[in-house]
């Protein structure tokens, strides 16, 4: 009876242990499909993650040109601003040297300078007047040997508004040839200011 037992107690362990095995071979299975998923999730993550960064890049380019065309903008306003408020000539130098004069002639009627375009400034005139325009050349570092880091494209605008002496001023500024290989488009910036004497 013992000795039966002992028999029949073997018996059951080769069962078990065939059993495992089979169980085992098939978790093999499950486990390399499993791995072969994760992969595939881990690729398409990964590659999601690219895109990210290179929108990321292409964003931070569009706002330091929108940065720039501000400053620009900025510039030739508070120009204008301060030929209202007192004597003397306006005039900016950019990082190629040029000395930029700004005509800051206040109109008896009407507006003098680039032409607008629905309150905006119209940059399909191929040749604004003299004086009312400027290329300005940004460059890293600010001086003639330094790296081109964009043409601008710069143009204002001077309206009198009734019979008082007030005017409203219309600032743009436009990075010129932005197709060069840039990912996004910034738009032109325009400034508009009202001012009086």
């Amino acid at each position: 009876m013992v000795l039966e037992r002992l028999k029949l107690d073997r018996l059951m362990q080769v069962r078990r242990v065939r059993r495992d095995k089979r169980w085992a071979r098939g978790e093999a299975g499950v486990t390399l499909i499993e791995t072969l998923v994760a992969c595939v999730i881990l690729t398409i993550g990964s590659l999601s993650m690219i895109g990210l960064v290179i929108g990321s890049i292409a964003t931070n380019n569009r706002n330091r040109v929108d940065s720039v065309q501000t400053m620009l903008a900025e510039s030739i306003l508070e120009q204008i601003h301060s030929t209202f408020n007192g004597n003397g000539t306006s005039a900016l130098t950019d990082c190629s040297g040029t000395h930029w004069e700004i005509d800051t002639t206040i109109p008896n009627t009407g507006s003098v300078g680039a032409q607008l375009l629905g309150g905006a400034i119209d940059y399909s005139q191929t040749s604004p007047p003299s004086g009312y325009h400027m290329t300005y050349v940004v460059r890293t570092p600010c001086s003639t040997s330094g790296v081109v880091e964009g043409t601008y494209d710069v143009r204002w605008h001077l309206d009198k508004i009734g019979a008082s002496n007030t005017y409203l001023i219309t600032v743009s500024a436009k990075l010129q040839n932005y197709s060069d290989g840039t990912r996004a488009l910034a738009l032109p910036v325009t400034l508009r200011f009202m001012a009086g004497t």
